[in-house]
């Protein structure tokens, strides 16, 4: 033979030597095990099967949970097309995606087939259509509902072109493809496990409104009376007052979510106060303020020489709020590794002390707060989904003072005469220095009125303080400012000012809360032009992010520009000069 045909020989078998089993196997694992829903994360799966093994048009089947009955009347195994190379579907088995008789089959016995050719075996009928001809060999495997179930709940099949020579590699398709079923089998049970906890949560959380609202008639005389500390009587805070009234009777988690400075902290004492357990501990802790090992002696104690510095047995917060109430702010800040000690003990009611080796046992009611998107952090992997759901039992949200404008009178005169009664003075708001008030949006909520209030009546000269005496009327005011930069995640401003996201809220005094109030001219006004982002910056974004997955994509190839070129769907010669524009260094390993 000739070197000019040794090259085209080994040009043509090349290709078909070109499979990666196993960085296929690692790859299906990277996206499913990272998936929120690990059904629709399957056409990429099924896209690296084609780049790093060469099996085409695959496709999964799962149960069809209506089920239906055959041409005879009698029960067939009902099945949809879920998911293929081009998309996740719910596609009927009449797609022909992948054979009906054959899949039939493998959700019938639960074993694995292999059809060394489809025409052959199965008819021409069974070819998916628009593939490019007929001589396909076809590898089907069951997913079941769990290891060792003799339960199918779903099919994973694909197609290898016989004209390039692969028959001697479909035991490796089926053991391949049997790995990948058994990663989304895994995938697909902690799902549902999640989706069951969340659903028993939610049906605790109906009793519980239910529970609460059969013993409304008794609470009449009650319900006119106002809560301590929470000042205001506009329809907004009423039905966050009535929500409050309903669960604080119950031992059902309650999850305080609204911007800083809405009173958060007052809202949980409410709670408690209004409980069965209002003579036991109400015990507080802000997660924020302390280090994740701190965190963990602070609410779970320490016992004697267990580190450094711990001189002596110490109960944590858990123990000492025991048949009470414990109120965990922040709860958004707390590290993974520490959510699932936290999770534990929200489940069982039992802990250790850091150091002990006795598991003591608690009956706390859990109150908690943040001013985080806890979704997007779920969504992110930064918080677990499992304690998302064991905590946002009851969320109930708190409106920003600028959805309640018409109690910042009352606000201002209360937070004015407790300014009197500690300095020992006598000052007084105008009527036009309360309108002005009336008007700002307050990005720091209540607390920053009260502090407007403070540094006004101690900065006048007067016993009566004018709108000319405001830091918003002589320009020293930065809450404008503020207001202006208010931009997505970049926010100055901690908690949902900018996007309030659907939260599944039980209010009942839904349609009770007013519009948000008009901005006043020239306050809450987006930016003027002088202030937008360049487009530049965008440019130097969007570059940012294409170098940001040229790298992922070189990673997840070891360096190997073939591979990352399948990955994204480029050629080698366009990596190459993706390479080289973001100054990328290639690795030798």
């Amino acid at each position: 033979m000739s070197t000019l045909e040794h090259r085209t020989a080994f040009a043509a078998v090349r290709p078909q030597m070109d499979r990666f089993p196993l960085d296929t196997v690692c790859e299906a694992a990277k996206i499913l095990t990272g998936a929120s829903d690990p059904i629709a994360a399957m056409p990429s799966v099924l896209n690296v099967l084609s780049s790093f093994m060469g099996l085409r048009m695959g496709a999964l089947a799962l149960l069809d949970d209506k089920g239906r009955s055959g041409g005879d009347g009698k029960p067939v195994n009902p099945f949809i097309i879920a998911a293929t190379t081009h998309g996740s579907t719910c596609a009927p088995p009449e797609t022909r995606a992948l054979p009906i008789r054959a899949t039939r089959q493998v959700f019938r016995t639960g074993v694995a087939l292999v059809s060394r050719n489809v025409v052959e075996e199965l008819g021409e009928a069974a070819i998916p259509p628009g593939a490019p001809h007929n001589r396909f060999a076809l590898t089907s495997v069951p997913i079941r509902e769990q290891v060792h179930s003799p339960y199918v709940i779903g099919v994973l099949g694909a197609w290898r072109d016989l004209d390039e020579g692969g028959m001697r590699f479909l035991e490796e398709d089926q053991r391949v493809l049997t790995m990948v079923a058994a990663i989304l089998e895994q995938s697909i049970k902690f799902r549902r496990l999640v989706a069951r906890d969340r659903e028993r949560l939610m049906e605790e959380a109906r009793q519980a409104l239910h529970a609460a609202n059969e013993t409304a008639a008794d609470n009449c005389t009650l319900r006119g009376e106002p809560i301590k500390g929470i000042i205001g009587d506009s329809p907004a805070i009423k039905a966050v007052t009535a929500q409050i009234r309903k669960v604080a009777r119950t031992n059902t988690p309650v999850l305080l979510r609204g911007e800083s400075g809405t009173g958060k902290e007052l809202f949980a004492k409410a709670v408690h106060a209004l409980s069965d357990r209002r003579d036991k501990p109400f015990v507080k802790v802000n997660c924020a303020a302390l280090s994740q090992t701190l965190l963990e002696s602070e609410l779970f104690g320490h016992e004697k020489g267990s580190f450094t510095g711990a001189l002596a047995q110490k109960k944590g917060r858990f123990e000492l709020a025991d048949t009470g109430t414990l109120f965990l702010d922040e709860i958004g800040e707390i590290g993974p590794e520490f959510q699932a000690k936290l999770l534990r003990i929200l489940q069982e009611g039992e802990f250790e002390r850091v150091g002990g080796a006795k598991t003591l046992k608690v009956d706390v009611r859990l109150v908690t707060a943040t001013n985080r998107d806890l979704e997007a952090a779920v969504a992110r992997g930064d918080f677990r989904a499992d304690l998302y759901f064991r905590i946002c039992v009851v969320p109930i949200v708190l409106p920003p003072l600028r959805e309640r404008a018409e109690d910042v009178p009352t606000l201002a005169q209360t937070f004015l005469d407790r300014f009197n009664a500690q300095n020992g003075m006598e000052k007084r708001l105008t009527p036009q220095a309360m309108a002005q008030l009336a008007r700002c949006q307050f990005p720091g909520n209540v607390r920053e009125l009260e502090n407007c209030i403070s540094r006004v009546a101690a900065l006048s000269s007067g016993s009566e303080i004018d709108e000319r005496e405001l830091a918003c009327m002589q320009g020293t005011c930065l809450s404008a400012e503020l207001w202006r930069m208010q931009s997505g995640d970049r926010s100055p401003i901690g908690g949902l000012a900018t996007v309030r996201t659907p939260l599944p809220v039980i209010d009942s005094g839904a349609g009770q809360r007013p519009p948000v109030p008009p901005l006043p001219p020239g306050f809450g006004e987006p930016p003027p032009a002088a202030f937008a982002p360049p487009a530049a910056a965008e440019t130097a974004e969007a570059d940012a992010d294409e170098r940001a997955r040229l790298i992922d994509a070189m990673e997840r190839a070891g360096w190997v520009q073939a591979k990352a070129a399948r990955l994204l769907g480029l050629t080698p010669r366009q990596i190459g000069y993706a390479l080289k524009k973001h100054g990328v260094e290639v690795r030798k390993f």
